[in-house]
């Protein structure tokens, strides 16, 4: 199982089509869950920040191994995800990973997710 917290930048001016990409995916969540299956990805959320002005992504997950990589599939909702991605995510900025310090999930919720 992996836990991981990344930050993203957004490129300038694109904060009105970020809140379109996350309107999308919350007005087709049953498809999202649908996706998620698929990469083993047991919780997925997407925070947003504004810093100095400069607008960051952040997605924590948690997710099991062996799973479907986004870019391989096939699903509508994914393909459509990736087209936000690529119009929003400042591909000049290094994702920045946030490592986690303490990680505190029960052992019965653990058992839930493999």
């Amino acid at each position: 199982m992996n836990v991981e917290l990344m930050r993203f930048r957004v490129l300038p001016g694109k904060a009105p089509l970020v809140d379109q990409w996350l309107d999308f995916l919350n007005r087709n969540m049953p498809a999202v869950l649908e996706t998620l299956d698929g990469e083993k990805m047991y919780v997925e959320t997407i925070f947003s920040e504004t810093l100095d002005g400069v607008d960051y992504l952040y997605w924590y997950s948690i997710q099991g191994e062996n799973g479907i990589d986004v870019h391989e599939s096939g699903h509508w909702l994914d393909v459509k995800h990736l087209e936000y991605w690529e119009a929003c995510i400042d591909p000049g900025f290094t994702p920045v990973v946030i490592s986690p310090r303490v990680n505190m999930i029960p052992e019965r919720i653990r058992a839930q997710m493999t």
